[in-house]
């Protein structure tokens, strides 16, 4: 083995704010304090994103990644990164991997989702963060033995809990909390209906998106404008969390679910509905329970037992906290990805 770092590239053109972009973060800053890793990030110009990587140390360049016709920065981007000379480049989603070439390095696309595979052809190896994904690169023509199962690992700073009467609620009363983008895989819906047969929990329900409207418009169809509480979109989630009695995640689609691994972290209890992530996740009974999809009233059912039972609350985040430390903790992931670049840096 060199004894030379490896020089390492990760490439995000993500959106403004959302999950992916949290992690990238999170693992690009990980791995920087690597002994034998020196790393740049290419992502797209959001300011905040790149403060907080080169406040943490991470050599980080802003790029427009306005898609195909954009020549000028393609450019840029292509000959910045070719500049650099890494030994091995990880793009994370769709468009960053459809404007990452293959060169000069090993080129590593990661897939937090079941994507189409069509944009993801030209790499040499395919990390996914669920053993479905994985499957689902199998399964779509990609060589076994160059796809990776690596998980995500959740926030593991510190936070301090919010008061309980935020947001006007109701302190002597059950507090429930969902987050998430306002789309209709999250199945907040759900989540609504199912509310109505839980008649004294209060909701807070953080994140936007497209179904914001509607959300609010089927809230007040249900009667339940005074037990729920709109955040909006929130970066202090594991706060939110760490006040609240149970997590809920209602989702019809997710693909890894980290906010699985945010609520044993933050030791909220999970009640989850059995989409992708979350169902390969949670041991059901044992570090969460799982419902079906779609069905309200067991939803409902399913949040009840745990508040009711204070003793089966402590057993979940017991055993939730030692499944993520065993598994899923950043040491754990870090190390496996440091492990991942040095094998296949020469191949």
């Amino acid at each position: 083995m060199t004894d030379t770092p490896l020089r390492l590239a990760q490439v995000l053109a993500g959106a403004e704010n959302g999950g992916a972009e949290n992690f990238f973060v999170r693992l690009t800053c990980g791995l920087n304090g690597v002994t034998g890793i020196t790393e740049k990030a290419f992502i797209r110009n959001h300011g905040h994103r790149i403060d907080t990587l080169r406040e943490r140390g991470v050599e980080t360049e802003g790029f427009r990644f306005g898609g195909k016709v954009d020549l000028i920065d393609n450019w840029r981007f292509r000959s910045r990164l070719k500049r650099w000379q890494p030994d091995v480049v990880m793009t994370w989603m769709g468009r960053a991997s459809q404007a990452t070439p293959p060169g000069d390095y090993v080129l590593v696309n990661r897939l937090g989702h079941y994507y189409n595979l069509k944009y993801y052809r030209k790499a040499d190896y395919w990390v996914g963060i669920t053993k479905g994904i994985c499957q689902h690169l199998i399964d779509g023509g990609m060589p076994a033995d160059r796809v990776v199962h690596i998980p995500n690992f959740a926030d593991e700073r510190e936070v301090t809990p919010l008061p309980r009467d935020s947001f006007d609620t109701p302190v002597d009363k059950p507090l429930l909390l969902a987050a998430g983008r306002l789309h209709e895989n999250k199945g907040f819906d759900i989540l609504l209906r199912a509310l109505v047969q839980i008649p004294d929990a209060t909701l807070w329900l953080a994140g936007a998106g497209p179904e914001a409207a509607s959300l609010k418009a089927l809230c007040h169809e249900l009667g339940l404008d005074a037990r729920v509480r709109f955040l909006g979109w929130r970066n202090d989630v594991t706060a939110l969390m760490r006040t609240a009695d149970v997590f809920v995640c209602p989702s019809r689609h997710e693909g890894l679910g980290s906010i699985v691994l945010e609520s044993w972290v933050s030791r909220c209890p999970i009640v989850a509905t059995a989409s992708q992530g979350p169902a390969e996740l949670i041991a059901d009974g044992v570090t969460g329970l799982i419902t079906p999809i779609d069905e309200p009233a067991p939803l409902a059912e399913a949040v009840s037992r745990v508040l009711a039972d204070a003793g089966f609350r402590q057993q979940l985040t017991e055993n939730a906290a030692r499944e993520y430390a065993e598994k899923y903790s950043e040491a754990v992931i870090v190390e496996a990805y440091r492990q991942f670049f040095q094998r296949i840096r020469t191949s």
